[in-house]
């Protein structure tokens, strides 16, 4: 019987977590906090759930319709290249699936939101003081986040081939 790799235990239940967090709260979002723009303030001014629907790129960025066509494509095809790299990581890998795990997570949850809806993603976490705010995000756009941060730091601190000792003669 083969045993389930290191990489598989973190990223598989990983993945599937990101995604059911996602599109649960993205749900209860929609159901609770309409009708979009009405901040809810959770602690204080700080931290507030208000409805939108970006139905534009990353941040908000206006694309226009043909403009999403092209950043869904991109968003296929990355998630594509993403599992490809999941393939290639050696079976003990810990840290690199878990930056993958949430980068396609949080990639295939905002896709999910632009081929189901015609709004757009579902935001709703907003952060800031006053009114200086961050842009609105959701459970997704943490876990591309994280994840991404995550790879960059596992990729300064483990180089793709690490060299080798020496040979002693």
């Amino acid at each position: 019987m083969r045993r389930i790799s290191n990489k598989a235990r973190r990223f598989w239940p990983l993945l599937l977590v990101l995604l059911l967090a996602d599109c649960s709260t993205k749900q209860l979002a929609v159901e609770r906090l309409s009708p979009p723009g009405e901040p809810h303030e959770v602690a204080g001014n700080t931290l507030r759930f208000t409805l939108v629907y970006n139905d534009g790129g990353s941040l908000g960025i206006n694309t226009g319709r043909a403009g999403l066509k092209v950043i869904m494509g991109i968003s296929i095809a990355l998630i594509i290249g993403l599992g490809w790299f999941y393939r290639s990581l050696p079976r003990e890998a810990s840290l690199r699936p878990v930056a993958v795990a949430l980068l396609i997570g949080g990639a295939v949850g905002n896709l999910y939101d632009r081929f189901t809806s015609e709004l757009g993603v579902v935001d709703f976490i907003d952060v800031g003081i006053g009114s200086v705010r961050f842009w609105i995000f959701n459970v997704a756009d943490i876990g591309i986040t994280v994840g991404a941060l995550l790879l960059g730091l596992a990729m300064w601190r483990q180089p793709e081939h690490p060299t080798r000792p020496e040979a002693t003669s």
